[in-house]
């Protein structure tokens, strides 16, 4: 088993949350999400990016507004509806109880092998 293949299918799988955890606070454009992810070590690419943006509004996750740019062509930029917030909410729930759990089991096996 290849540990990169591990690793990206543990990224892939909270990537989702990440992405909704990014447009929190104020709605971005997908150069800043995927700035964002990049600073965090989250290896993304807009091949990925974009489906996945795509899925999220198709599920009324998220919004988008076209916006025009000073430098360039106009910018999608992506915001939570109130359906993505209650879902933020939930994963946020979720994540911290899957932190925990994952927490005890990893430090339990630690301790036992000292």
């Amino acid at each position: 088993m290849k540990i990169e293949n591990t690793k990206a299918q543990m990224r892939k799988g909270v990537l989702e949350f990440c992405i909704l955890s990014v447009l929190k606070d104020e709605d971005a454009y997908v150069a800043e999400i995927l700035s964002t992810l990049k600073d965090a070590k989250l290896l993304v690419v807009e091949g990925t990016i974009y489906p996945l943006l795509t899925r999220l509004k198709n599920a009324d996750l998220l919004s988008y507004r076209w916006e025009e740019s000073t430098s360039g062509p106009p910018r999608k930029y992506y915001g939570l509806t109130e359906t993505g917030r209650q879902f933020l909410d939930e994963l946020s729930s979720t994540w911290n109880e899957l932190q925990n759990a994952v927490n005890i089991v990893t430090s339990q096996k630690n301790n036992s092998n000292e």
